[in-house]
């Protein structure tokens, strides 16, 4: 998509300097490949630690035109989570934001929740186990990383579980870059180690905050995202922008499968961490 981007960019360019040249008052109407839109689900259940994690939300949205400004948030959509145990919780629009909310979320680790949606005549349908995580044990700052050897590094260290298959989903906040910086791991060759989560910013300075998320993710997720976070560094932009290629996630269309949703329904255990830059 960045090179279809970059040669609309040059082509108007060019354009531009023919009507600047010969005074030409003609409008060019350039057009670019469309497709009926697609259901986009935002659904991720966090269970924050020192919370009950009964507040939950899921966005759900319309995919959109290549240079439309805003994305359509999908409306009056029916939206349930259930558990094996047979409890169902509703997830109820927030005006017409396409925001969905619940307050009653029970999170349970080793949990299987199973995501209803029916939009639009359409059903779809997700489901995931609601993975632990282990806290980030202490960060580690180095002021000489990067090629110039003057950018800011931080390391922040976890301690893998021994003998247990685990996938890590690892946010980095802060208010210097124009995405967020997401990352995420696996213990193939770690199992058992303390190990490190690595963010550097070349922008980064003293005083600066860092939020650092961790969450537990399932192998399906963590194939998911790594497979989205690689298209995206080949492209160039941020995990959010315009796939080169579509990845799917673990929703599907049940009514119609040919008009699959785009996006992920995630349930994890998470931490939070706040380090400032020294």
């Amino acid at each position: 998509m960045k090179n279809i981007r970059h040669n609309i960019i040059n082509k108007s360019l060019y354009l531009l300097l023919i009507l600047i040249v010969f005074n030409c008052e003609d409008v060019i109407d350039l057009k670019v490949p469309t497709s009926d839109p697609k259901l986009v689900i935002e659904a991720s259940l966090n269970w924050f630690d020192g919370t009950d994690g009964s507040n939950q939300e899921i966005k759900l949205t319309l995919s959109a035109p290549f240079f439309d400004s805003e994305v359509p948030p999908a409306n009056n959509a029916i939206v349930t989570v259930e558990d094996t145990n047979g409890n169902t919780f509703n997830f109820s629009e927030d005006g017409n934001s396409g925001i969905y909310k619940t307050t009653n979320f029970i999170p349970v680790v080793d949990q299987e929740y199973t995501l209803s949606i029916n939009y639009n005549g359409e059903t779809y349908i997700g489901t995931e186990i609601l993975k632990s995580v282990t806290p980030i044990d202490y960060i580690e700052q180095n002021n000489e990383g990067g090629f110039s050897g003057e950018d800011i590094e931080l390391k922040a260290y976890y301690t893998d579980p021994e003998n247990i298959e685990n996938y890590y989903f690892y946010e980095f906040i802060s208010d210097i870059p124009e995405y967020l910086v997401l990352e995420v791991y696996d213990d193939e060759f770690t199992d058992g180690n303390q190990i490190f989560a690595f963010y550097t910013e070349e922008d980064l300075e003293a005083g600066d905050q860092v939020i650092i998320n961790n969450y537990g993710v399932s192998k399906q997720f963590y194939q998911f995202m790594f497979l989205l976070l690689q298209q995206t560094a080949e492209d160039g932009g941020g995990p959010f922008e315009t796939q080169p290629a579509t990845v799917r996630g673990n929703c599907v269309n049940i009514t119609n499968p040919d008009n699959f949703p785009l996006g992920y329904f995630r349930v994890s255990q998470a931490y939070q961490f706040t380090y400032i830059v020294e």
